[in-house]
């Protein structure tokens, strides 16, 4: 009896078998692709159990820096004339200040501006034409602004008068700041961060539920409120020889720190 197959059943075989594996790469291809379109699957989980507090901090401080700034200008025929004049005025005025113990490195040049100076003249207009007025260059305007720091506080009112007394253009914006202020702004943050914690024990606790892990965190604000700052402008052309000391007293500043902290909840 002859078992062997015939060659037209091996090759019925043969489809047959690549049909079916052809079919099972089909069928595999698809559940991958309905399981990736099932919801969260490679995806990243919602959470939606939870809840969010918010936190607030304050910080109280005394200053430990006073800020202000002046400037000098001076008017003339020509560019380096006008120069001259405001760099020897400026130059007293720098010597004066560094003579008061305020050091080289808390003396910036904000501003030196050169800019021309014009003038317009005039002609009567009659019933029949008005003649074009004409430009003509008259000088150059010179200024320069420097900005003061103030390391000792209670230095400033001398400062500042001393200042006044030179015959700069303007003296201007003083405010008291904290020069370092990381390590208040860290405590202002902590605060917030137990203040929050706090309220979100409060809230689990009335509603019943147990807090998870922090899933969120957010901080906003941190930045210093100037209670004691002073918009000066004083000493505009003229010298004054006998004014007074100002007082400016230098207050407190507040540093306050807003945060988000969102929990799971079990």
């Amino acid at each position: 009896m002859n078992n062997e197959m015939s060659p037209e059943k091996k090759k019925f075989l043969k489809i047959i078998a690549g049909f079916l594996a052809i079919l099972a790469i089909f069928l595999v291809v698809r559940i991958i692709a309905d399981f990736k379109s099932l919801p969260y699957i490679g995806q990243d989980v919602i959470n939606r159990n939870v809840i969010t507090v918010n936190g607030l901090g304050d910080v109280f401080a005394v200053p430990d820096t006073a800020t202000f700034s002046f400037s000098v200008i001076e008017t003339d025929k020509t560019v380096a004339s006008a120069q001259e004049k405001v760099t020897n005025r400026m130059n007293i005025a720098l010597a004066a200040v560094k003579s008061l113990d305020v050091d080289e490195k808390d003396i910036k040049t904000t501003d030196y501006s050169v800019y021309p100076k014009y003038e317009y003249t005039s002609f009567l207009c009659n019933q029949y034409s008005c003649p074009p007025r004409t430009q003509i260059l008259t000088g150059y305007e010179v200024s320069q602004g420097v900005s003061i720091k103030v390391r000792k506080v209670a230095d400033s009112g001398k400062i500042l008068g001393e200042v006044g007394k030179l015959n700069v253009s303007n003296v201007s914006g003083l405010q008291f700041v904290i020069d370092d202020p990381d390590a208040l702004t860290a405590e202002a943050r902590s605060k917030a961060i137990d203040d929050a914690k706090a309220k979100a024990v409060e809230l689990s606790r009335q509603l019943g539920v147990s807090l998870g892990r922090v899933i969120n965190f957010s901080e906003s604000g941190n930045q210093p409120v100037y209670f004691a700052k002073s918009e000066m402008a004083y000493g505009v052309g003229g010298a004054v020889t006998n004014a007074p000391t100002p007082e400016v007293p230098a207050g407190q500043n507040k540093i306050t720190s807003h945060v988000s902290i969102t929990y799971e909840i079990k």
